[in-house]
């Protein structure tokens, strides 16, 4: 699997990334001046680590999440978490969730079906692993940092989405039908956790900073 690729292999693809411009958010070539959602998370702020608990490292499970500004004519939401770093020529899909009430709202921790956990019975697409479920993040070791994209998105109809719509199906919706966006970014990575022989003090092992 992808995020279990050995450490010198994510040393090498270090720099090769999808990158934020791929994400759904950068690519829907959405008019301007289109409505924000404040888009937020208890458990983490914009640009900030996820806790391991969200991770591969941990339990697992999907971060708890909130929202505010969702305008008067949305008739339905959506969200998508991609991995904005995957060394791959798009976006990794960690989780999409079809048919969220067109209201200022949240979802809790654990909202989505992982490993060892059903979720709460939310209408969830298809990850990049073609799984109704979170995708836990999982960076390959010594690639670096990876940002999630937890992107919402409010759109003006409730479109009659397949049983676990892909990232193409939701996308076409969107094209047609979004009003409103926002965006919150975690991120997550895993050092190589090599230790170079130069960096060895004599006499004894490096003393971590």
């Amino acid at each position: 699997m992808l995020e279990k690729l050995p450490e010198a292999i994510g040393q090498a693809l270090h720099g090769v990334r999808a990158g934020l411009d791929a994400t759904v958010f950068n690519t829907l070539g959405l008019r301007e001046g289109m409505a924000t959602i404040t888009l937020g998370s208890l458990a983490f702020a914009d640009h900030a680590p996820l806790p391991q608990r969200y991770t591969a490292d941990g339990e697992g499970l999907s971060p708890p999440l909130q929202w505010t500004g969702v305008p008067a004519g949305a008739a339905s939401l959506v969200l998508i978490v991609e991995d904005a770093d995957s060394p791959t020529p798009h976006p990794l899909v960690h989780a999409i969730a079809v048919g969220l009430p067109a209201e200022d709202g949240s979802l809790p921790e654990g909202a989505f079906p992982s490993p060892d956990h059903e979720g709460t019975g939310l209408h969830a697409g298809r990850n990049s692993y073609l799984q109704a479920a979170w995708l836990p993040p999982d960076p390959p070791p010594g690639h670096g940092e990876h940002r999630y994209a937890f992107q919402l998105f409010a759109l003006d109809s409730a479109p009659a989405f397949s049983d676990t719509p892909g990232r193409d199906e939701v996308m076409e919706q969107l094209r047609a039908h979004a009003l409103a966006s926002g965006l919150l970014i975690g991120t997550c990575t895993r050092p190589d956790g090599s230790i170079k022989v130069e960096d060895t003090a004599p006499g004894g092992p490096a003393v971590a900073g």
